[in-house]
């Protein structure tokens, strides 16, 4: 290995879209850091990892986004393992689900947004020194999102499949890397993207009808993990931009508020910091 082969680490890759992800990024050369919720299915991902790579590398780590004292707990444990950093793909999500986190957040929000703002927060200074990327992988079911109640986000899941806080949290998503964009220039760039409507463990808890007609036009992990994968790769991404199909694409009206994201991006840091 050489210190120049680029390391990426990919949130929830032990299924799905995170899993596929892993595994092509290895095939192109990167050092890939799995974080996950279950140690033990991570390792298995790990270990197809390593056969795919010609690196032979994958490093595994635990993290639960539904607890911010896991997600500090994951960057101590990436600051031990001594690499760089070049990618963060903030990949984990979940649909469906109806709770609230450890911290007393809504399940969606606190899981696909604020563990991951707080991951990304603490990993920035070992992105910076590697002139890094962060990859947000949203969803076009932002573009369902209403307008955001700052107090829905501080309490449990409300509606019957969660779906509405789902695409919340995807909103979320995009505000996040867009505002990431505007306070970093130059230092690390940032995207949001849409994977396409696939086929993954994230829909699991979506009632089994339901899940029936959205498989009418579902993809495969593979498939969706293309426009991460080409988020990760390439070379001169503009930084900011939310992406679909591997093309640029524009967000919703609410994912293009700067005011919008402003006040996300300092809640989440009042948040963080309180817990």
């Amino acid at each position: 290995m050489s210190p120049t082969d680029p390391v990426t680490l990919i949130t929830g890759a032990n299924s799905g879209i995170g899993r596929s992800t892993a595994l092509e990024l290895a095939r192109r050369g990167h050092r890939v850091v799995l974080a996950c919720r279950s140690a033990q299915r991570a390792a298995a991902v790990a270990a197809e990892v390593r056969a795919a790579s010609p690196l032979r590398f994958a490093e595994v780590l635990e993290l639960d986004l539904a607890s911010l004292d896991s997600v500090r707990r994951c960057a101590t444990a990436f600051e031990a393992l001594g690499l760089p950093l070049h990618r963060l793909i903030n990949n984990a999500g979940l649909a469906g689900h109806r709770g609230a986190t450890v911290d007393g957040f809504e399940l969606a929000f606190g899981i696909n947004h604020l563990g991951h703002f707080l991951l990304t927060k603490l990993l920035l200074p070992h992105l910076r020194r590697g002139a890094g990327r962060v990859v947000n992988v949203s969803s076009g079911s932002h573009f369902d999102s209403p307008p955001i109640d700052w107090a829905a986000l501080q309490r449990p899941t409300r509606t019957l499949m969660g779906l509405r806080e789902y695409a919340v949290s995807k909103l979320c998503n995009a505000l996040h890397a867009a505002e990431l964009a505007r306070r970093e220039g130059a230092t690390i760039s940032t995207c949001s993207l849409h994977p396409g409507v696939v086929d993954s463990e994230a829909f699991r808890r979506v009632p089994r009808l339901i899940r029936a007609i959205y498989r009418l036009r579902m993809i495969s992990p593979e498939e969706g993990a293309r426009t991460s994968v080409y988020c990760a790769t390439e070379p001169d991404l503009p930084t900011g931009q939310y992406w679909d199909e591997c093309r640029p694409r524009p967000p919703s009206a609410l994912a293009l508020d700067p005011a919008l994201a402003t006040e996300l991006w300092e809640r989440s840091e009042t948040w963080v910091s309180a817990r």
